[in-house]
């Protein structure tokens, strides 16, 4: 490469041993300790060494003699005070300044590269004028020759050569200081949990911890990023104990033509053919003049557990809850908590003398998780006013039901509830898609509705709509542990205009997505949102942002649904994720 060439070493000449002067390095590396000797630093030396054991013989002997004699040791003369005063001043100078100058020849000596470097027939000035013109040259960088350097500096290191810098810069190192915290966080004296509040520092504590990790398992995260990186953004609210972060490429689907709309959508993925199955879904139904979407629901659920001590009196408070007339004041508690969370409905469930109560609200822009469980909370410290011998025994009882495929949330819904839909013309599923309608009617029918109900799925009636889920929740800062249910779908394709045409349908009742809170406000995060156009909360609307990331995640899945089944129906699945979906590429060795 150009950058980085060997010198020529055709025009070979006789080489010329540079030596430095000692003011010249003195110029470049800084001032010396010896430089503020009055006298030169071997006389100096030689001086402070005879002094030194000049007065150690000559203590040695007045105090034989004392001993000799009886006298006290503590009973001093003028001449012993001064030996003792040179005595401690030769001994400090000895350790501080002898041998300074033998040192110093030893770091700044010629090693014999330098001379191996000199002969490769270049003189200063030339090495000066090459050197100036050999820079990186990449597509982001100016690669215009920069004006020659300033400063010629001389780097000791045990493979010595000369080059040429304009600043000498040092490689960045745990400090003492760090290297006493990794110490102890290792011999568990430091817990690692408390190194951001103990430093105040997050980032820093990521490095503390990550380096302490390595060394007490003794294996590497080299691939593993540490820089550029927020750390402040997490802390108390994303992850805790930090080490670095994961990366995970993010394509664009679309666009994605959608209630009179395009949306260009995020999908963060390691999949491949994911992003490209989903963009020709998009543009399937783009030039059939886009989809269409409602949404049928919005409300998060929780469902706390309560005990009685008889089935009867659990009954109580059942119909308590479930009675009409009870609602304002039951909602006025639970109202308390949010300016957005509002009460809607409380359903009941009884297994002998247990009662699960799932309250679903409204929760704004939010996913809402949060906002809801304190509104539980109010109406649990109400309800116990009246019922003293309620005993809550958790606060979620699994009727939510959260991050678990449940028939309560494909049934009633979780979150936002959205039916989404498009009629693909003839031409286009054949030209675009490379199947035919009939095909993919009935591969739905037999695979989608047949054969999940044969597997005994409950809410998997569709193809692949956790893909795209997990893709544009990860891309998006949604909690990707909630693809569980937010993926149930039932997936429908009917045949239109006798038999001409396709209309192909996606039903999923149990999307839970925010644009505020949680992962969304960290900056990858953000962009994604702010590509799509629901960053933040609405100014306008309360949940109009939330509601409309719900139904971009479903007009995807419908894309997504349309792309892969018709790959299957024309027998192309398996070559396509051979072409796109396999590596030759050792990926382990590819650097961050």
């Amino acid at each position: 490469m150009e950058g980085t060439r060997r010198r020529s070493t055709t025009n070979i000449t006789k080489p010329t041993h540079k030596f430095i002067d000692h003011n010249e390095s003195s110029a470049v590396t800084g001032p010396k300790p010896s430089d503020a000797l009055p006298l030169p630093l071997y006389i100096t030396n030689a001086l402070f060494f005879t002094v030194f054991f000049s007065v150690v013989y000559f203590l040695l002997t007045r105090w034989r003699e004392k001993i000799r004699n009886s006298t006290p040791l503590h009973l001093v003369t003028f001449s012993d005070i001064v030996a003792i005063f040179a005595f401690i001043a030769s001994f400090i100078y000895m350790l501080g300044f002898f041998g300074i100058d033998f040192v110093q020849s030893l770091i700044l000596r010629p090693s014999p590269d330098v001379w191996a470097a000199e002969e490769d027939g270049e003189d200063e000035e030339d090495l000066l004028k090459e050197d100036a013109r050999i820079v990186p040259c990449g597509q982001a960088l100016d690669c215009t020759a920069p004006p020659p350097p300033q400063k010629i500096a001389v780097v000791p290191s045990h493979h010595l050569k000369l080059k040429v810098v304009d600043k000498i810069t040092f490689p960045t190192t745990l400090n003492e200081e760090d290297e006493e915290i990794i110490n102890s966080v290792v011999a568990g004296k430091t817990p690692s949990y408390s190194l951001e509040s103990k430093l105040g520092d997050c980032k820093r504590a990521a490095a503390i911890r990550r380096e302490a990790l390595q060394r007490i398992t003794s294996k590497s995260l080299s691939g593993l990023p540490l820089e550029g990186f927020d750390y402040e953004s997490i802390l108390g609210q994303c992850c805790e104990m930090p080490i670095g972060y994961v990366q995970i490429p993010v394509g664009i689907a679309g666009p994605l033509l959608l209630d009179g709309k395009e949306y260009s959508v995020p999908m963060a993925t390691t999949e491949g053919c994911l992003v490209a199955s989903t963009n020709r879904g998009c543009k399937a139904i783009r030039i059939c003049g886009g989809a269409a979407s409602v949404l049928l629901r919005d409300a998060m659920t929780r469902a706390p557990v309560v005990r009685f001590g008889t089935a009867k009196r659990a009954t109580h408070l059942k119909f308590y809850l479930e009675d009409p007339a009870n609602f304002e004041v039951v909602s006025t508690a639970f109202n308390k908590s949010s300016r957005f969370g509002r009460l809607q409905n409380i359903k009941c469930a009884l297994a002998g003398k247990n009662l699960y109560m799932r309250f679903s609200c409204s929760t704004g822009d939010a996913m809402g998780m949060n906002m809801v469980s304190k509104g539980v909370q109010n109406v649990l410290d109400f309800l116990q006013n009246d019922f003293p011998d309620m005993e809550v025994l958790g606060i979620s009882g699994n009727y939510c039901s959260d991050k678990k495929p449940s028939a309560v949330n494909w049934i009633e819904g979780r979150g936002k509830s959205v039916v989404c839909e498009a009629v693909i013309k003839g031409d286009v599923v054949r030209k675009v898609l490379k199947t035919s309608v009939e095909a993919l009617v009935e591969l739905n029918m037999l695979k989608n509705l047949t054969g999940s109900a044969m597997a005994g799925a409950l809410g998997g009636f569709n193809a692949q709509a956790s893909n795209i889920v997990s893709a544009i929740y990860i891309a998006t800062g949604q909690d990707p542990a909630q693809n569980v249910e937010s993926s149930h779908c039932i997936t429908m394709m009917e045949p239109l205009n006798g038999g001409e045409d396709l209309h192909v349908s996606v039903t999923m009742p149990s999307i839970e997505v925010g644009t505020v809170g949680g992962g969304t406000q960290l900056a990858s995060q953000s962009a994604c949102l702010n590509l799509l156009g629901v960053k933040g909360a609405s100014s306008e609307t309360p949940g109009a942002n939330a509601r409309l990331l719900a139904s971009i995640v479903v007009g995807s899945v419908l894309a997504g649904e349309l792309s892969l089944m018709s790959a299957i129906a024309s027998g192309q699945l398996v070559n396509s994720h051979m072409k796109y979906n396999r590596s030759n590429k050792d990926v382990s060795k590819v650097p961050s």
